[in-house]
């Protein structure tokens, strides 16, 4: 048998505590129970006796550390009593009474959990934090269509630029832009090489299925440092609740990537352009067709951008795309004279719907800088565009040409270089830096980064012409004339290409191929249009200054983009003395 040494009551051997006052049971006899003590003298009665916690601090005590006090109907349990036992009146020494033990033992205990479970709480807290890296950089792979039906790859591509540039929008988010991301389009590779190659610490991959009136998207969010998929969701919609799928993908990534945003982050994550399914799908073809960067695409995207207008005139992102169209076709395709004044209107009003718009100031900026030759105007037009979307890289990239007009070369580098860093895997606008370097003279450094640029794409037609101006420049005709016919056998009917090439047989003395190759261009003109700067460089190094200078007339009356060029043009260098050509500078304002 076991006894509590306190009150005498009998337990069987199985039973550890007394039931009535939780002391610990003994083997043996009990004991008599001492009388309770009470302000230092014996309590008149035999009933038990609770300890109460107050939080008066002793003297030198922290003031928040609870103490005990004995009262009339109190045990005394001063601090650290339950380790020592305290001496009684009579001399002899005991043990605290059982009604203060088992008071302050389950206190003990639940104090004892609740700083385990607090300190617990905090320390996953502290531990987790400090291990777990946040996400601020992501790629969104372009999502494979699975339809079966290439004719839908617009709705794959679209969706990821869309969802692209949504993201793109959080300040907090570093997010890689479409040139970057769609040189994986159709290639196997591993989610570890891309994303070591692209630096960022989570990718999105998708696919999309079309089948009739649905559409499904499966995404998945991977983790790049613990390489596993950290979220997936699958979404089915119908065509006609398009609008607002890309916006649910965006919202729910950027939760999943537990990013603040502000409210007017949310707004714009949020933001539709349009509630018309059909008008928001012409436009995602439009814009599918306009990043083929061809005479035939842009010509296409016109089509498409015009159909959405229609449907929903007050499409704003629409007119935007318009505007980018005729922009682009001026500068390299058509005559600016049909195509600049058009850029103009649709980006007017585009503007007039939204003003939040970055791509319409740009093309805005673009028409006053390559028609209306107004550098000024065309700077508030692209500062503008930067404001609202500093990671806008084609702002940057026209903003540097506008600022190389201006006399201002280490800004205009500065702004290509910045294009080049958003979009570093941008053929076009490694090739535009290249481009920068030759205008800046600095030919040596044209002639390597245009050699990178052709590392990142050796189909890349422009990479070539780029190359072809800078080995010109610096007399070394032979590899620039291959690095140009690399180029024509890529891109034959490119006029400014067959030019260039002219030009180079005609610096390096071969006058016959050089006119051969010229009338052959100005022939394939006929109904085309051709680069008048072009033309009149090819009749400079030829020594024919009097066809040059009616070349370049007819660029100033035709409002020929490359106009803001002859002022810092290298292969022009021999017709400055001419008074005529310094008054024609003045004229174009450069």
């Amino acid at each position: 048998m076991k006894r509590c040494p306190e009150c005498g009551r009998e337990y069987d051997n199985t039973m550890m505590f007394c039931l009535d006052d939780g002391t610990e049971l003994l083997y043996g006899p009990a004991r008599s129970v001492p009388p309770a003590v009470s302000g230092g003298a014996l309590s008149s009665d035999d009933e038990p006796q609770t300890a109460i916690l107050h939080s008066t601090a002793a003297p030198g005590e922290a003031p928040t550390r609870a103490q005990i006090h004995t009262t009339e109907q109190t045990a005394v349990l001063p601090r650290g009593a339950e380790a020592e036992p305290r001496e009684s009146l009579g001399g002899r020494s005991e043990k605290h009474s059982f009604s203060a033990n088992r008071a302050a033992k389950p206190l003990v205990v639940v104090v004892a959990a609740v700083i385990l479970l607090v300190g617990g709480f905090f320390g996953y807290r502290y531990f987790s934090s400090a291990n777990s890296k946040q996400i601020e950089s992501i790629a969104v792979m372009p999502f494979l269509n699975e339809s079966g039906n290439s004719d839908v790859e617009y709705l794959s591509d679209g969706l990821t630029e869309t969802i692209i540039k949504n993201l793109s929008q959080l300040a907090n988010l570093k997010v890689k832009p479409r040139s970057s991301v769609f040189r994986y389009k159709g290639r196997e590779a591993d989610m570890q090489v891309i994303g070591r190659e692209l630096q960022v610490q989570a990718i999105l991959t998708g696919r999309v299925i079309q089948r009739g009136p649905d559409i499904s998207l499966f995404v998945e969010l991977i983790d790049i440092g613990s390489d596993r998929v950290v979220w997936s969701e699958q979404y089915s919609r119908r065509q006609t609740d398009l609008v607002s799928l890309e916006h649910d993908v965006a919202r729910d990534v950027t939760g999943k990537l537990s990013l603040k945003l502000s409210g007017a982050e949310e707004q714009k994550l949020l933001k539709k352009y349009t509630l018309n399914p059909e008008a928001y799908q012409l436009y995602l073809r439009g814009r599918h067709e306009w990043n083929k960067f061809s005479l035939e695409g842009l010509t296409r995207s016109i089509t498409f951008f015009e159909r959405a207008i229609q449907i929903d005139p007050n499409y704003a992102l629409a007119y935007s795309g318009l505007a980018d169209s005729y922009v682009n076709l001026g500068v390299d395709f058509v005559s600016p004279k049909e195509t600049m004044p058009k850029a103009r209107n649709a980006a007017l009003k585009a503007i007039s719907l939204d003003d939040s718009l970055a791509e319409a100031h740009s093309s805005l900026g673009s028409y006053k800088l390559f028609y209306e030759w107004d550098t000024q105007g065309a700077e508030q037009d692209y500062r503008k565009a930067i404001a609202l979307d500093p990671n806008y890289a084609n702002a940057r990239h026209f903003y540097s040409h506008c600022l190389q007009f201006s006399g201002r070369e280490a800004e205009a580098l500065v702004e290509m270089k910045m294009a080049v860093e958003l979009e570093p895997l941008s053929t076009l606008n490694n090739a535009e830096l290249g481009w920068a370097y030759y205008l800046a003279r600095k030919y040596d450094m044209s002639i390597e980064q245009s050699q990178k640029t052709l590392d990142l794409d050796p189909g890349f037609a422009y990479g070539h012409f780029v190359l072809g101006l800078a080995y010109n420049a610096k007399g070394m005709y032979p590899e620039a004339r291959t690095s140009l016919e690399k180029g024509l056998v890529l891109a034959p009917d490119w006029l400014e290409m067959q030019g260039l090439l002219a030009y180079t047989n005609a610096a390096e003395g071969e006058r016959t191929k050089a006119q051969d190759i010229l009338s052959k261009a100005l022939k394939a003109s006929e109904g085309r249009y051709i680069n008048e700067v072009i033309v009149a460089s090819v009749y400079s190094a030829l020594n024919d200054q009097e066809q040059a200078m009616v070349w370049l007339e007819r660029g100033y009356q035709n409002r020929c983009s490359w106009m803001k060029w002859i002022g810092i043009e290298p292969a022009l260098d021999k017709l400055r003395p001419d008074p005529r050509f310094q008054a024609l500078a003045r004229r174009v304002g450069t």
